[in-house]
């Protein structure tokens, strides 16, 4: 089985036993939790959307291992063009889900990985990526969702992980033994963990030889006897319990995140990537960041389109579609939209081959990717919020707007144009709400933020990427200045 269905793939996760806690209390079925669901019907559409003729170019490719057909989401890139293609998928289940169908993370994760670990058996001597490969192949031929993980809880961010006062607080190896290892430690913010059927875990900086402890990477089914999951609160997360689809915005799809909590969990060895080989950790983090980077390019892009068609229908709801300040603020929300999806693009169309055969993004280019979406959202979301008004927030609830006798009362007041039915200018302002306040892609916003890493990361990135010096050699070529 190549290419799973999206029945095929639903079907597989209630095979699983995840030990998951939401709100206090243990989820006995993820699938088929209220609040859970909509972030699983998210990754659904990975697999929909892959069993399309119309998508198939964007959804899968061939596998360099095997030669079939595989989900894009389990590729690893050979060229610019799948690069390229990497970007485009991402926009199109962005429009179709307006949130984060969060197997983008796993993708950039088996990248990174494959280039590292084969530069790593070249110069030391491990097997690490034969060990990979077969792991890989396993994904690609049961099209897993393989959830990345790479942030740990850090505690105090002054001291490296061998100095904090709980040496848990990055993930880390307890115990060597024959057959494996034995790991403690936490992953935080995992996006769709317990949507997926394995985890792949790199390490979340880069370590010394006094942390080489910290220097991990392995890969573990989901629901591993080891691993505990708590699942993140979202705003509004509990309007999914109510039974309605208005107040909710996005009634059949959304994300979600998690803390991954490793309570001595063992990794055989076939699993293990990396073990204490610290030299190798930077490079891990800085591809699997610049991947990632890269991928905001396209998802928050998808979600921006949904959230451009939104503000311009609300638009014409309140009558106001055709002033001149509105048509004015729809086009400074594409401007930066597009502007975000050009980064995207570059930074693909930029990619160059790795040793190990495959593809990596312009590193620099990716920075400036995820540095302009930690600030195009926030002002795509404020013209979106603008040009809605107030009501997007102060709107009476979904049982009021059904009640026999309120509901009548509303349906009077709260209509703009008048060919247009009060619920449906109620339905867009709760799509747009959701968007922008946190319901989807788990926080359109705050996500576009800090996602693969807070904007300092990007900045330090871009600072040594951005070859200063060999810019001040072109200054000083044209001014004729010689040392």
């Amino acid at each position: 089985m190549a290419l799973k269905t999206p029945e095929q793939y639903e079907e597989s996760l209630r095979r699983m036993r995840f030990r998951v806690y939401l709100m206090g209390e243990r989820v006995t079925s993820p699938v088929d939790h209220p609040i859970i669901r909509p972030s699983m019907n998210s990754v659904k559409m990975t697999y929909a959307l892959a069993g399309m003729p119309e998508h198939e170019d964007l959804m899968t490719a061939l596998s360099h291992l095997t030669g079939e057909k595989i989900n894009r989401f389990c590729h690893i890139h050979q060229d610019t063009d799948d690069l390229i293609k990497k970007v485009k998928m991402q926009r199109l289940l962005g429009q179709k889900t307006g949130a984060c169908f969060q197997r983008c993370v796993g993708m950039d994760a088996i990248n990174a990985v494959y280039s590292v670990t084969f530069e790593m058996d070249r110069k030391l001597g491990t097997s690490y990526h034969e060990r990979f490969l077969k792991f890989l192949r396993t994904m690609q031929e049961e099209d897993w969702t393989v959830d990345g993980a790479m942030t740990d809880p850090k505690g105090d961010r002054g001291l490296p992980p061998s100095r904090q006062a709980d040496p848990d607080l990055y993930t880390r190896v307890v115990e060597k033994r024959r057959d494996g290892i034995v790991v403690r430690g936490a992953k935080a913010h995992q996006t769709g963990a317990v949507n997926s059927h394995w985890i792949l875990v790199m390490p979340t900086m880069t370590m010394t030889a006094q942390d080489k402890d910290y220097a991990l990477a392995f890969a573990a089914p989901a629901d591993a006897d080891g691993i505990l999951y708590v699942y993140g609160r979202q705003s509004c997360d509990t309007r999914k319990l109510e039974g309605g689809e208005i107040d909710v915005g996005n009634r059949e799809f959304g994300g979600h995140e998690a803390l991954m909590v490793f309570e001595d969990l063992f990794v055989p060895w076939e699993n293990v990537f990396m073990y204490g080989e610290h030299e190798f950790s930077g490079a891990l983090v800085e591809r699997f960041a610049g991947y990632h980077r890269q991928s905001y390019g396209g998802c928050k892009v998808g979600v921006g389109d949904v959230l451009i068609g939104a503000a311009a229908l609300i638009a014409d709801y309140n009558g106001a579609g055709k002033a001149s300040h509105i048509r004015d603020k729809l086009i400074e929300m594409i401007h930066l939209n597009e502007t975000l999806y050009s980064c995207g693009i570059a930074c693909s169309a930029e990619g160059h081959r790795t040793p190990s055969g495959n593809y990596l993004i312009d590193l620099l280019l990716a920075n400036v990717c995820k540095q302009n979406v930690t600030r195009f959202p926030y002002e795509i979301a404020r013209l979106a919020e603008d040009i809605a008004g107030g009501l997007m927030v102060t709107m009476p609830s979904e049982r009021d707007l059904r009640h026999p006798e309120i509901g009548k009362v509303l349906d009077k007041y709260l209509r703009g144009v008048a060919s247009v039915p009060t619920e449906h200018r109620c339905r867009v302002m709760r799509l747009i709400e959701n968007i922008t306040l946190g319901t989807a892609a788990v926080g359109y916003r705050t996500e576009s933020l800090h996602g693969a890493g807070s904007p300092q990361a990007q900045r330090i990135m871009i600072a040594r990427q951005g070859n200063l010096e060999q810019k001040k050699k072109l200054a000083k070529e044209i001014a004729r200045i010689k040392d």
